[in-house]
């Protein structure tokens, strides 16, 4: 193997302090009596998607080679690592789960010949099978790349012939999506390097169009998309579920313990979570991205919870609910609840296909200003804290109303301004529509009353052309409909999944 296949290959065997020595007498008894034990596979369904994909990524890009990495896996100490999660834009062009796979797509005059460069199977051939730490007795069997080809529906070739593979690209010819894989990084660098002079910052511009354009491509969700994301909806309801039947009304109860009952149901009806779980008792709702989650509960505090279940196919959810502990708000919790409940509804009743993401922006924090105004909090009028040369209301907001969902918990996040931030919605956007009030614990400028109290309502909606379908409207979003809910869950009493 030459140096330049050494530096895009996974590490294989490793020998660790605490490993023990592998005797001669030992390593031939291990190299005899084993049976082979063949896959049976068979094209996934959901091939002919990611196959629509490529295609519509190679006529964006005609003529030029395309190199797409997935990533590698990241340690976590010493010789343990984190669990791996494909790179999304990799997955949503592939299906495939394993690290370390680069997809390249090659012009071949009428489109893309498309690529995918994976690990082998480590097979009983070698002692690899048994001393390598991605050998079959450590990690299980792997589908050979015959095996993956069929899976998957694309051609598949050792990782070993990556780098002869990158070095053969015409260097102002090829894109390649930067940051993931510093071993591919590295194997194009040199273009960069030829290029410096006349073209390194052009280069780097058209890396990024790559970026840009995978995006956008997944702007819009397919048929096949949007069940994915109903499955992981779905999940996260009985989740949510799964947190109110062991959630006491009259006693504290750790924020982990909520966010460990969810991440059952997450592990158990989908991947893993689609995001480190928010859950914020009190005060603690008040912090975005409360996600230490140390703290306890307490009657009569709220709780908030921002959780969602990432599926199989790594497609995610992303819902947030506010629950009052005791069982019911108090009459200002309440308030502030209705405030924010309504500013939610009226950002979903807004959407509809060729309206402006800013404008639903603008109609959440409406309504949102106005409800500050009613608390007694603007020091202005509404319509000055909502001119862009004020917009002081923020104070008590600080985000926008959603964001686009799909295989990542903020997908799309590479697309052009113009294609999102300022573009208009289409038919089959799916997306987050999630206004909050948050009443920090230190704020002088609230009254004592309010502060600590952080209240947001996130619902998952798709695009259509009657305008927005709620996909998680499963869990209660009204101030008694989520009593009443809760009441019942409760009464219903813990559950396991399944």
């Amino acid at each position: 193997m030459s140096d330049k296949q050494s530096e895009i290959t996974p590490e294989t065997t490793r020998v660790e302090s605490h490993d023990p020595d592998y005797p001669e007498k030992f390593l031939a008894f291990m190299r005899q009596g084993w049976r082979d034990r063949a896959l049976t596979v068979a094209p996934r369904p959901e091939a002919p998607h990611y196959a629509k994909r490529r295609a519509a990524l190679s006529a964006a890009f005609a003529g030029e080679t395309l190199v797409i990495p997935t990533g590698t896996e990241k340690t976590r100490v010493n010789d343990n690592i984190y669990p791996f999660r494909p790179g999304s834009d990799f997955a949503y062009l592939t299906g495939d789960h394993d690290p370390y796979s680069v997809l390249v797509l090659r012009p071949n005059g009428s489109g893309h010949d498309a690529t995918l460069y994976t690990e082998p199977r480590n097979s009983k051939e070698t002692d690899e099978f048994f001393r390598s730490r991605n050998g079959e007795l450590w990690v299980g069997r792997r589908h050979t790349l015959a095996e993956k080809s069929t899976e998957l529906g694309v051609e598949t070739a050792p990782l070993t012939e990556l780098a002869a593979a990158l070095a053969d690209c015409a260097p102002r010819r090829t894109r390649v999506l930067r940051g993931l894989d510093s071993s591919v990084d590295a194997a194009v660098r040199a273009y960069d390097v030829a290029e410096s002079r006349d073209g390194g910052p052009a280069r780097l511009g058209r890396d990024r169009e790559l970026a840009a354009v995978i995006s956008e491509l997944k702007l819009v969700k397919d048929e096949w998309e949007i069940a994915q994301l109903q499955e992981a909806i779905d999940a996260t309801v009985h989740g949510f579920e799964d947190v109110a039947r062991v959630l006491p009304a009259d006693r504290p109860v750790a924020e982990r313990l909520i966010e460990g009952v969810f991440a059952l149901r997450a592990r158990h009806d989908g991947n893993e979570v689609g995001y480190a779980s928010i859950v914020g008792s009190g005060e603690h709702a008040t912090t975005l991205h409360w996600v230490r989650n140390t703290g306890f509960t307490r009657p009569g505090d709220l709780l908030l919870m921002d959780m969602g279940v990432e599926g199989r196919n790594l497609y995610t959810a992303d819902v947030t609910r506010v629950l009052p502990v005791a069982g019911t708000f108090s009459p200002l919790q309440r308030q502030v609840y209705d405030i924010v409940y309504a500013s939610q509804q009226a950002g979903i009743e807004f959407i509809r296909p060729g309206v402006r993401f800013k404008d639903v922006h603008r109609t959440c924090m409406r309504v949102l200003a106005e409800g500050l105004a009613d608390l007694g909090l603007l020091p202005v009028s509404v319509d000055e804290a909502m001119d862009e040369t004020s917009t002081v209301y923020r104070r008590w907001t600080l985000h926008g109303f959603g964001h686009m969902l799909g295989i990542d918990v903020h997908d799309c996040s590479h697309a052009r301004k113009e294609n999102y931030r300022d573009g208009t919605l289409s038919e089959g956007n799916v997306l987050t529509v999630e206004p909050g009030l948050y009443f920090q614990a230190e704020d002088e400028l609230v009254p004592e009353e309010l502060r600590g109290i952080g209240i947001r309502i996130e619902d998952d909606v798709l695009v259509t052309p009657a305008g927005a379908v709620n996909l998680s409207a499963g869990l209660p979003r009204q101030a008694d409909e989520v009593e009443t809910w809760l009441a019942a869950q409760r009464e219903a009493g813990p559950r396991l999944p399944g």
